[in-house]
This record gives C-alpha cells, structure tokens and sequence, in this order.
C-alpha cells in the first residue's frame, strides 16, 4: 500500500453478465467458471484446493464482489477472472468478432478409411488423421507455481501464475520477504490473457524466426495492458491531476507491474513505456529514442520495449492534439497552467479525452492483427498492418493518427521492407491485381459469400469455431448443394496457378517436390499435389465512426519446405530442397482479406517462400534466398533449442521449448 495511491487503490471492474444459460451454455459457475474462463484454484506447493468464490451468489453481488485482500484466495480468483474478461472484451469490441483459444491438436482414427484390406480374422487398422479439437475454456491457476513467475501454456491451453517472497532492493519501497502474488497484478493477468488470445489467432507467432517475432508477442501483451489503464476514470483522473495534465512526466499509466518489478528487485516497474531508472542516481528519466536500439538489442523484452514505447509516444502526441484547444482557453492562450491544482472540471475533460484517444489507440492495434501475416512478423509488418486497417475503416484520419504512428515507428529506426517513402499511402498494403486469376477469384468469393451467410447469425462460440472448422476441411451438402471445403479448392482450382503462387508466394505447381515441399494425396489427387495449411479462417464484422461497416473474411495459408543454402567458390549462396543433412525447415505464409460486400481480394499479405520477383517475368521456381538466409542464420542455434532449459521446461519433441513463455518470462 502507498499513501499516494490511496484513492485508486480499489477499482470495480465491469464485466459483461454471463447469464444463467445462453445457447445451451450454462452461465457463471464457482470459480469462477463461465463462456470463456475457468478459474481452478490448486496450489500444487502445499497440494491444496481453495474452495472456489461464486461471484453470482446475491451477497457478493450485491458488494460489487468480495472486497480487495492479499490474503484470500478467493479474492484472487475473482480478480483474475475480472481483468482477463475485460480484456477479452476488448479484443472482441475491435476485431468484430467472438475471441476463440488456440485450439488442441490431436489425432483421431477415421473409421470409414482402413489402412490396407482385413485378412482372415485380422481387422485392417483404421486411418489416423491430425485434426483441431476446440478448447472452450481458457484455464486460469491462480496459485501454479511458487516462483516469481507468471505465463500462459500453450499446451496447457492455461494461465499460470506464481507466487514469492518479495527481495526489494530498497527496503523503504516494500517489507522484504513480503509475500507477492503475480495473480494480484492487473497488468500482468492482462498481459498473460493477451498472450493467449493471440496464441489463438497466430498459433506460428511462438516460432523464433526473427528478432522481432518473441519480442512483437511481448510487445503487444505489454500494448494491451498499459492501454487498460485507460478504462478506470478514478485511475485517469488522478494521474492527469498528479502530472498537470502532462502524462510524458513520471506517472502510473506509462508503467507495467509496479509492486513485481520492486519485488523482484527493481527500483520501480517491471516495465515503464515512456521512462527509465537512472542505474546511477537510482531515479526516474524519461526515454530519449536514438534509432540504434531497434539494430542492436535482441532480447525480446527489451527489443518489444522499443516497440511499445512507440505506440506510447503515438498516443502522447494524439493526445496533446486533442487537449491543445483545452489548454488554450484554461490558459487565456499563453499554454502556461497557473500554479496550483488544476480545476476539476479540467481533470475531467482531460481525462476524457485521454480515454478516448487511448481507447483509439488499442482499437488500432487490435484490428490491425488481421492485416498481419501470419507467421515471421515484423515490427515494420505491424506498422503497415496499422495502416492498412485504420485506412479501410476510416476513410479521413482528421487528427492525423497515422501520421503520429510512422513518425514514432521513424524516430526509433523501424522502417517497413519494401516501401518506398513513409506516407500513410505507400505503407498501405495495395489492392492486388487478380486478372490473371480472376475467374478463380470470383469462385473463392462466392464460397467465402455462402460461409458469411452461414456464421453471421451464430453467437455460440462452439458453433462458430466448427464452422470456421468446416469450411476450412469439410465436405457437407447444403440444400440439394454439395460443399466442398476451403482446403479441397485451393488444392484442385489452384492447381499449377503461377497466377496464384505470385499472389501469395506459396507453391501450388508440380515441380514443388524440387523445392523441399512435401506431397499430398488428399482428395484422391493422383500425382500428390504440394501440401499447404489453411491456417485459419474468420469473419469479421466492424464497424466505423461513421456508421460504415466492413464485412470481411481473413483467410491464412502456411506453407513448409526442408531446404539447404550452398556455397560456391565465389561466395555465392543458392537454395535448393533438400531433406538431408543440414536441411532446416522455411515457412511461409501469406493472409488473404475479402471484402464480402464487393466480393473482391483487398489485400494479399505475404512472407513468400518463392522468389516471386523472378516468378513475374518468367514461369521459373526460385525459393527466397533472403527469406531463407534470415531464417537459417536466426534458427541456427534457436534459443528454444538449447539444452541447458530441457530439464525445466520440458522439449515438446520437435526440438523447441514446450513452454515458450515460462522460459521468456523467467526472471
């Protein structure tokens, strides 16, 4: 506890009601447990289950839920549920659609196919297939781990968080050995649910492909929790009075985790976006961007602290626009603020326009990851992708908000891969041209028409992941119609498309087996046809200031290739396909966004495993020799590959850590 934050010591959080039961799906449970979460409360240290808080019971309803205590397991409980559904429901107010998790991969035996014919009493053996099993509820352990530690599992499909003795390096700031749980942090539960929730868009964004991959899901985590801040007006008041209304001072809003970062040693936040503490004098100065960072720093919390720090300062200039006109009249025009505290009509209006911008501000962040590829993303990626989506929403940036993100992204040395100039025009990605493969394209667009008509009206989350599920891999008969999924298209109306492999940068021609691509017989294809993932499948609906609405499908397609780079006398570097010694895996990937209104392709968002520049003049097969070096010289060695964290973090037997984030988040 602090004097100086007495006042806001204590926020209500208002959540959405889970009603008792909402398309066959039983409302609030204890532990909570509902749609989205499921809250379990074991303590594996002292082998103890804490008897779970039901927030629907009328006493605790009636309190606005159990007061704030350190010491109640059910308060944590409560407390972790409340900031991870605030947070869902911000991600699903900007992507305009429900959040689902990352669902589980597991093999399933297809009866209707048998691997050879039964002899005598022998039964042939069924056929395994991989298939995606839906994870209705994220699971939350308030009380995991006994370590200063917190992180969400991929393959627990689960948030866990720790718990410790807390070792300040100023004992004026915290009691030492004061008993510090991760589960009490408002930012550190939004940063673990964010995490998750990105997990479930982006299952490729845990692959360590380039330096800014760990480090952009980081960054994004820590962009959701700082933007929250925004939500509680008692929070934004008081800081706007403490700093006169001048938030790139020294205040809470810019900082992450504050009772954890002096707990585990800090002298002030685990993470602060606009400032730092001095190492000499032990005090608060704030950041000063050089543009050398961006080239040097690869640990990924300090290299997605660069990013994080220019969306802040994108929001800091927003937001002085905004309020320039208040400070003119509360000023007679001088911009000097008399001494004093400011009034409270001026706190107020201030903080209303500091929530609105922030609110704009995390809205731009979260739809833009439907503009992003979808796997080996960049911090320049992410800034085209803010572009782009702010652009296609909102046709007249009067405030100049995009301007105020590339100029923030330029002073810190970010710059986008194939741009020519930095104007908000040439970072959006252009409308491709589809002639070459137009009739194609028009096929996909209908498909793509008969999925909207299908998912728009289904709210049940379920029902809406096996649709996406069914349109992806599916064959179903609608009406006297039947369907084939998106899947079975692309491998038989794609085939051999150069057209299509130009768009996309992803193989779909015979000679794929040359380029270390792997071969498949689905669908009876007789010879194999190059394999390829369709990644994912959404439909999203959002809808502007104006009133306009944008109806759109993200489709995402993965590709792999076993690959070597060789070496001439010369020093000349080639790359061939090649499942030998020294092979490593490429990927490549490419989002494709159709407008539904118009059916036509806006955007083909690509990380291309061909060279698609040798590909436009002639119909010759090239990997992407700069791709592929990138990605050879940034896997070689991987740090999910190090032994040195196989005991404690387990392998998940392709080479890589099990748990990416228990190893990023280690302290």
């Amino acid at each position: 506890m602090n004097i100086d934050t007495a006042l806001i010591n204590n926020i209500t959080y208002k959540i959405p009601w889970e009603d008792e039961e909402k398309d066959g799906v039983k409302g609030l449970k204890p532990g909570p447990s509902g749609e989205y979460i499921e809250v379990i409360d074991y303590d594996p240290t002292i082998e103890k289950f804490y008897e779970p808080v039901n927030l629907s019971h009328p006493y605790i309803l009636a309190q606005d839920g159990l007061e704030p205590s350190g010491a109640n397991p059910q308060f944590h409980q409560q407390m972790v549920y409340a900031v991870a559904m605030t947070t869902i429901k911000n991600f699903e107010s900007a992507l305009g659609r429900p959040v689902l998790w990352s669902p589980r991969r597991v093999k399933v035996e297809n009866k209707e196919k048998a691997n050879g014919k039964a002899k005598g009493k022998t039964e042939a053996k069924p056929e395994t297939k991989i298939t995606d099993e839906y994870i209705p509820r994220l699971r939350i352990y308030p009380h995991a781990l006994r370590d200063a530690n917190a992180f969400y599992s991929p393959q627990k499909k689960a948030l866990l968080f720790g718990y410790f003795s807390a070792k300040p390096a100023d004992v004026t700031l915290q009691m030492p050995d004061n008993l510090t749980f991760t589960c009490l942090s408002h930012d550190i539960i939004a940063h673990e649910t964010t995490h998750a929730i990105l997990d479930g868009l982006y299952r490729k964004y845990v692959d360590d492909t380039n330096p800014d991959v760990l480090a952009f899901h980081e960054a994004f985590a820590d962009i959701v929790a700082l933007f929250q801040h925004f939500t509680f007006p008692d929070v934004l008041k008081n800081q706007i009075a403490a700093t006169r209304g001048d938030l790139t001072a020294q205040n809470l809003l810019g900082k992450l985790a504050q009772e954890f970062g002096i707990a585990i040693g800090s002298y002030g936040a685990l993470r602060d976006a606009i400032g730092e503490i001095d190492p000499e004098t032990n005090k608060w100065k704030p950041k000063v961007p050089d543009g050398e960072e961006y080239r040097n720093v690869t640990e990924p919390h300090e290299r997605g602290a660069i990013l994080v720090a220019a969306i802040f300062e994108a929001f800091l200039t927003i937001y002085k626009s905004r309020v320039a006109d208040l400070l003119r009249i509360a000023t007679n025009g001088s911009g000097i603020l008399a001494q004093g505290q400011l009034l409270p009509d001026l706190v107020s209006r201030l903080a209303s326009e500091a929530s609105k911008t922030a609110g704009h501000v995390l809205k731009m962040c979260i739809r833009a990851l439907d503009y992003c590829p979808p796997l080996d993303i960049t911090f320049g990626d992410f800034l085209r992708a803010i572009i782009t989506a702010d652009s296609d929403l909102i046709a007249d940036d009067n405030r100049d908000y995009r301007i105020a993100f590339i100029d923030a992204f330029r002073k810190r040395g970010i710059y986008p891969a194939g741009v020519k100039n930095l104007s908000p025009e040439s970072l959006c990605y252009p409308t491709p041209d589809t002639k070459e493969i137009g009739e194609q394209v028009k096929i996909l667009s209908t498909f793509l028409r008969e999925f909207r008509n299908d998912i728009t009206y289904i709210t049940n989350r379920e029902e809406i992941f096996n649709c996406n599920k069914r349109y992806i891999a599916g064959e179903f008969t609608e009406g006297k119609k039947k369907i084939f999924g998106l899947h079975r298209r692309l491998h038989v109306k794609f085939k051999n498309s150069i057209g299509f492999e130009k768009l996309t940068g992803l193989v779909f021609s015979d000679n794929y087996s040359q380029l270390g691509i792997r071969g498949s017989t689905a669908y009876g294809s007789n010879p194999p046809r190059p394999s390829f993932e369709v990644h994912s499948l959404h439909y999203a609906s959002r809808v502007g200031p104006d009133g306009n609405q944008n109806n759109q499908v993200i489709v995402t397609i993965i590709q792999r290739a076993s690959v070597k780079i060789q070496e001439d006398k010369k020093g000349n570097k080639k790359i061939i396909g090649d499942t030998g010694k020294d092979s490593f895996e490429m990927t490549g990937g490419c989002t494709l966004i159709f407008d539904l209104d118009t059916l036509e392709l806006n955007y083909a968002i690509s990380k291309p495993l061909l060279d698609v520049d040798i590909l436009r003049d002639k119909e010759i097969h090239q990997l992407n020799l700069g791709r592929a070096i990138q990605l050879y010289t940034h896997q070689h060695p991987s740090p999910f590959t190090m032994t040195a964290y196989q005991a404690y973090f387990g392998m998940n037997g392709k080479g890589r850590v099990a748990e990416p984030f228990a190893f990023l988040h280690t302290h």
